[in-house]
């Protein structure tokens, strides 16, 4: 046996037969305790507060306030860190964000409760009854006077979880990485505020949040490929949405003037740090505006997020400073791939050498129409390059089948997308309400999917006919929950900020 033996390993990277051996002794100690009558399975624990709580609560407070407020506590935690001294022993207890230090004496809490101690191991969930006081290095501390046993952890807990080569491991196994560094819990922590602001503002503005539908009978709502599924008592091909787009705008048909949905949206296209097939998004629409409207709104609330949630507009991603100050800049979809792609207004009416240029640089080797190829030039040569909040307007009506024409130029559409960082953070039009326009424009997906795009937009007669009931003029818009979730957390990978990504399986 080597000396590693009784050394903390990191249990997914280093020597497999120390990791047996540890668990084989984590095992005993666990065995142990049940012969000493220990429960192994408590129902419940009795708790005044959490660890986080203990800091946000106490940390304040010097050690005179400490001793003169003679303050218990009963908390619960996981155990991080251990220190044995003898008759003395110190350990950190852990939540997801915070971690508070344990202080366990021999002749405070018996020979007998302090020998069982030992049998506890880094990783144990464990409660501390105790007072609170101050090491002599000012550290915040319960002197433990009772301890209650409440999970076994059988496996040794990841040493250097950050030094770990392969970073997949953190979102294979997202409970260790949010056990070990509190950084991960904290970007959870922030996405949770976020959502509950962003239902906060909408709320206070009159909207209602609604539910709809997540398997389709016909994908639509974007330009994009669905999963698809089957339902057997129906005997019928359903597809995960893509969108809950026209079920929201169906409802603005029906009197609800604004409307929000927080939902999942599943696409079946490739896995990037900007990507992953399930994805969260927010969508609202509101009757009687159109997208300037839109722009305005969402001035409004990611400077309320940023404020409410950062306390600041000055944000920091990667090497990169954003500042959220209004007013936001507003460029032409054209201008844009002027300035960025290194083309002249020339050649970029020059159908056969966009076409060619675009087929050169997608992703997927499909066939592409004019409009299609100025927006792949757009995603490759001009999106990377506007970093500051970006409201890129008025791109070909040909990929906006669902936004109205523009008034001065029929062959663009009024739909904005907000671009920060490079990346595609909202889509938003005047929506579409005429329903003889909105059929004519399926059919001309319809033959673009005939050629080969598999992205382009079925035609949905049930939509078109709520449209002929009438929808009033409507902005409508659509915010990744993920993306903005990245920029507020100043994270580079989409990975970072979803729970449990979507990954290759391995073996």
């Amino acid at each position: 046996m080597t000396k590693k033996k009784n050394k903390e390993q990191d249990g997914l990277d280093g020597d497999l037969s120390i990791t047996i051996d540890q668990e084989k002794v984590r095992y005993q100690k666990w065995t142990k305790l049940a012969e000493e009558g220990v429960d192994l399975f408590p129902h419940r624990a009795a708790i005044t507060h959490t660890v986080s709580q203990v800091k946000q609560q106490y940390e304040s407070l010097k050690e005179e306030e400490l001793e003169k407020k003679e303050i218990k506590v009963s908390v619960p935690g996981r155990i991080l860190t251990i220190r044995r001294m003898g008759r003395a022993t110190f350990f950190h207890l852990g939540d997801a964000l915070n971690r508070l230090q344990g202080y366990l004496r021999q002749d405070q809490i018996g020979q007998e409760a302090y020998r069982r101690f030992s049998l506890l191991d880094i990783g144990d969930i464990i409660s501390i009854q105790g007072r609170l006081f101050r090491t002599r290095t000012g550290e915040l501390t319960v002197l433990v006077e009772e301890y209650t046993f409440l999970a076994k952890c059988f496996h040794p807990l990841p040493e250097k979880w950050h030094g770990l080569q392969d970073v997949e491991l953190r979102y294979r196994k997202r409970y260790l990485d949010l056990m070990i560094n509190p950084e991960a819990a904290r970007v959870f922590w922030l996405r949770s505020a976020l959502i509950a602001e962003i239902r906060r503002f909408f709320d206070e503005r009159g909207y209602i949040e609604v539910e709809t539908p997540m398997m389709h009978p016909i994908p639509g709502g974007a330009l994009a490929r669905p999963f698809e599924t089957f339902h057997n008592a129906l005997g019928i091909e359903l597809y995960l949405r893509i969108a809950p787009e026209l079920y929201l705008k169906r409802l603005v048909v029906g009197g609800f003037d604004k409307v929000y949905e927080i939902n999942r949206n599943f696409r079946n296209e490739g896995i990037s740090s900007q990507h992953n097939p399930e994805f969260t998004m927010l969508e609202f629409y509101e009757a009687y505006k159109d997208y300037h409207d839109m722009m305005e709104m969402t001035e409004e609330l990611l400077v309320y997020l940023s404020q409410k949630i950062l306390g600041t507009l000055e944000l920091t991603f990667g090497e990169y400073s954003l500042s959220l100050k209004r007013p936001w800049r507003k460029v032409r979809f054209y201008e844009a791939l002027a300035e960025f792609s290194g083309l002249s207004p020339a050649k970029l009416k020059n159908e056969r050498e966009v076409i060619e240029l675009a087929s050169q640089l997608a992703s997927e080797k499909t066939p592409l129409s004019y409009g299609k190829a100025l927006d792949v030039l757009f995603d490759k040569q001009v999106k990377p390059k506007l970093i500051q909040p970006t409201f890129v307007i008025n791109p070909p009506k040909e990929i906006s089948p669902l936004a109205k024409a523009s008034p001065e130029n029929p062959n663009e559409a009024e739909r904005f997308e907000l671009i920060m960082a490079g990346m595609e953070i909202a889509n938003a039009f005047s929506e579409l309400t005429d329903p003889l326009e909105q059929k004519r424009r399926f059919e001309q997906q319809l033959e673009e999917r005939k050629k080969g795009d598999e992205e382009s937009h079925a035609i949905d007669l049930d939509y078109v006919q709520a449209l002929e009931y009438g929808l009033p003029p409507t902005g409508g818009e659509g915010i990744g929950i993920d993306r903005l979730t990245m920029i507020f957390a100043n994270k580079q990978s989409i990975r970072e900020v979803i729970l449990f990504p979507l990954l290759r399986p391995k073996g």
